[in-house]
């Protein structure tokens, strides 16, 4: 299987990409997959300039050349997807934004009327084989409403999708939070483990990974010092 991590943090190592990585662990204990990591901050991808020229060419790629054919080149081959990234404004950083809107070579122009009544433009790829794992955490405990409108976009955008929300991520980076932090870590590399066997998780792990690994007054009194 060949797994492209797409990793949107500003930092190699974030609290998010822990999580990530340890997911990696699980799913490659066997070293049988070819994973490749992309750091997003470090690639020269500018936005969209909207001009549509790679729908008249119709080959995949953006007509303007910077760091982001190789990407899509290797969005098409992959078997599955991770969009690994910490919450910014309730949605994705700026600059892994700026790739998901600039994948746009990869639909044609045409649209067609979808079963459940959405509209959507023909792929000009088989998405149907392409599995997206998205990892997404928070600074926030974990209050309703925070990655509603992420999860929006992504249940739009991608096919074959799990989603897993974590909140209170500082965490993982505080020595003294260890005892609940490393319980998290050792869950999501179980969790690579049953995505390496299905391809997909439960939602009773789904929730697990996302349970909060303290209480919303804690977190709140120990990020204020109190």
């Amino acid at each position: 299987m060949k797994v492209l991590v797409l990793n949107g943090s500003p930092k190699k190592q974030s609290d998010t990409f822990r999580l990530t990585d340890a997911f990696l662990k699980g799913l490659n204990r066997n070293g049988e997959h070819e994973v490749n990591v992309v750091n997003v901050i470090e690639k020269n991808i500018a936005p969209c300039r909207g001009c549509f020229g790679c729908w008249q060419q119709k080959k995949g790629h953006c007509v303007f050349e910077d760091d982001l054919n190789p990407i899509l080149d290797m969005y098409c081959d992959a078997d599955l997807i991770i969009w690994s990234f910490p919450l910014y404004c309730y949605g994705m950083p700026s600059h892994l934004k700026a790739l998901l809107d600039r994948t746009i070579p990869l639909v044609k122009m045409d649209m067609e009327m979808m079963n459940d009544g959405t509209v959507r433009h023909k792929a000009l790829v088989d998405f149907s084989k392409i599995h997206t794992l998205v990892i997404c955490g928070c600074g926030f405990p974990n209050w309703e409403g925070n990655f509603d409108a992420m999860k929006l976009m992504c249940k739009n955008c991608f096919g074959n999708l799990n989603m897993v929300c974590v909140p209170e991520t500082p965490m993982l980076n505080v020595p003294a939070a260890a005892v609940v932090a490393d319980p998290l870590l050792a869950r999501f590399e179980k969790a690579g483990e049953e995505y390496c066997a299905s391809m997909t998780l439960t939602p009773e792990t789904i929730a697990d990974l996302e349970r909060p690994m303290i209480s919303a007054e804690d977190y709140i009194r120990n990020v204020n010092g109190g």
